[in-house]
């Protein structure tokens, strides 16, 4: 498939980490979606009806990570992937989670796992 909707960028606060302050306190993640689908009627209707509402989609994913928290980011990044799934014209979705405020005693840029599920 070669038609691809993007997000990237989506900041949401939430509580995930296997440390008991990350749960208590808190952290921002930061969340990129790439879909895979078939665009080709869209283009042609110019209706939203005929594609994945990226809105929303940012909405349902939000959601998630503002939600039940998790230990591993890698959990985070497998529910936000079946959301992005659960809209049957997705064949395939990668989604990379970061973690920028990670309890790393070192400095660093980025942690970040990424995932990609196809039906």
């Amino acid at each position: 498939m070669s038609d691809r909707i993007s997000l990237h960028g989506l900041r949401v606060r939430g509580h995930h980490g296997v440390y008991d302050f990350e749960r208590r306190d808190g952290q921002d993640f930061v969340v990129d979606v790439d879909l895979e689908l078939d665009l080709a009627a869209a283009a042609a209707s110019d209706d939203v009806a005929d594609t994945v509402h990226y809105g929303e989609l940012a909405g349902r994913l939000v959601a998630v990570v503002a939600g039940e928290p998790v230990n591993l980011i890698e959990t985070l990044a497998g529910r936000l992937a079946a959301v992005c799934l659960a809209d049957a014209r997705v064949a395939a979705a990668t989604v990379t989670v970061h973690k920028p405020q990670a309890p790393i005693p070192h400095e660093f840029a980025d942690v970040a796992v990424t995932v990609r599920r196809a039906r």
